[in-house]
Parts: structure tokens; C-alpha cells; sequence
């Protein structure tokens, strides 16, 4: 199995997923051009495309993905509350509802969702596994859980959100009110949150560690990569940094 971003921030997000000829789209939030010239980055067209599983309905996660939906006839799973956010963005896509706590499978690659906080209907995040390796994405969650710690625990690949450096976003420009809402409990991770979460976390198997989400305005990717490299207790070139230009290039997960 082997995984690759297209984006991650704030201007738009979308993972990519392949198991053999499987390839599973998570999110969507960039226009259609820009999405095939990003997949094409890749070298992976949109005809290749399995489908398309999305975890919520901020634009910069559900943005694109009923054009390319529509575009490419591509199925799309998502939850009844993400669904029923968004009823007119998704009309004439074939659309998969799927429960926060069920597994689903598309192609090679089986898919478990589970519950976040964030402030959205009915988020969720991902685990893909190809019957081997797993690989975790956590992103978009103000806070952690238990059950996201337990979900996590024994992945071969994660991808962390680490939105924000709780100082840059307390003393930058933002509105108070923006501030409360990305720092507060369903916000966004920042890099101690994410570190922390991190530290708890059985990584006896993690072969790429990925900070994800970063914002332009309120985090650096040192900051992030000191964050988790200090947890994880590895060198600074070990964790790779998701950029909103060109996400990451494909990481094998052997």
C-alpha cells in the first residue's frame, strides 16, 4: 500500500490511497483542473480513480468532490450528517452513506471511519488497510479521545494534524473569535496536541510520519517536525511535512 497527498491546508485538502490497482481518494477540496494536475503530479489520472471517501463538509475538504464525482461517475462515501449538510452540492453523484463506527471496502482497500470532534455535522477520519499494513489519518479534530488513541495505536503510516502553534495563533491577526474556534475543542490540532497524542500511541510499527494541515499563518514546519520528532524521540528529517502546494509525493508502506 502506498499513500500521497495532493494538497493539505486551509486552500484544500485530498489524500490518495492505492492498493494494487485500488485507488481511493479521501477529500477533495480543490477545483477540477487543479485536481487532475495534481493527480497527474502523481501519475495517476482520474479514469484510476476507485472512489472517493469523505470525512466532512468544509469546503476545503468537500469543495471539489462532486464535479469530479460527476465528472468521472465516481462513488462517494460519506456519513447521513455530511450528506445531508450539503444535499444540493451533492445532487446527481452516487453517493454511499456509511456508519462513523462500520468499515467498507473499496476494491483492496478496506476503510474504517471513526468520530472526531470538529465543528461539523458528522465528522470522521480514516484508517486504510490492505490487510496488512494500516495506515491512520487524523486530521480536522479539535482534541483527542480515547477511542482515537485506541483506533491509531499499531499503524505502519500516520498522518497527524498539526494545525497551529498555540503562541503564532494567540498573539497573530486573526479575530478573537477565529482564535477561540481553531484552538478550542473542535477546532484543530496544534503541534503539542499532536505530540501529545502521539506519545501515547503504540508507533512499535510506524514506518512515515506525516504533520499534516499546517496553517500558513499560525505554524512553520519546523515548529511541527520539532513537535513530533521530540515525542516520537527520531531525527527532524524522519517526519515529513504536508505543504498546501504540493501535499507529499508517494510514500510506500512496505
Amino acid at each position: 500500500m502506498r499513500f500521497a497527498s495532493l494538497g493539505s491546508g486551509s486552500e484544500g485538502n485530498a489524500l490518495l490511497v492505492a492498493a494494487n490497482r485500488t485507488h481511493v481518494l479521501m477529500d477533495c477540496g480543490f477545483g477540477l483542473q487543479d485536481t487532475l494536475s495534481r493527480l497527474a503530479r502523481l501519475g495517476v489520472s482520474a479514469e484510476q480513480l476507485s472512489g472517493i471517501a469523505v470525512t466532512h463538509e468544509h469546503g476545503d475538504h468537500i469543495g471539489g468532490v462532486a464535479r469530479l464525482a460527476r465528472k468521472f461517475n465516481l462513488p462517494v462515501w460519506l456519513t447521513h450528517g455530511t450528506l445531508h449538510s450539503q444535499p444540493k452540492i451533492l445532487t446527481g453523484v452516487n453517493l454511499h452513506e456509511i456508519d462513523p463506527h462500520q468499515a467498507f471496502v473499496i476494491g483492496d482497500i478496506e476503510i474504517t471511519p471513526y468520530p472526531v470532534p470538529h465543528d461539523a455535522a458528522e465528522p470522521v477520519q480514516f484508517i486504510f488497510n490492505d490487510g496488512i499494513r494500516r495506515l491512520g489519518v487524523l486530521t480536522d479534530a479539535g482534541c483527542s479521545t480515547a477511542h482515537i488513541e485506541r483506533t491509531l495505536s499499531g499503524c505502519n503510516a500516520l498522518v497527524l494534524e498539526c494545525n497551529h502553534d498555540s503562541r503564532m495563533l494567540m498573539n497573530g491577526e486573526y479575530p478573537y473569535s477565529i482564535k477561540q474556534r481553531v484552538g478550542g475543542r473542535l477546532g484543530h490540532l496544534n503541534n503539542q496536541d499532536a505530540a501529545g497524542i502521539l506519545s501515547r500511541l503504540d508507533t512499535s510499527r510506524l514506518q512515515h510520519l506525516i504533520a499534516a494541515h499546517l496553517s500558513r499563518q499560525n505554524n512553520t514546519a519546523e515548529l511541527a517536525s520539532q513537535a513530533l520528532c521530540g515525542a516520537l524521540g527520531c531525527e527532524a528529517d524522519w517526519v515529513c511535512v504536508a505543504m498546501q502546494e504540493n501535499g507529499f509525493s508517494w510514500r510506500e508502506i512496505i
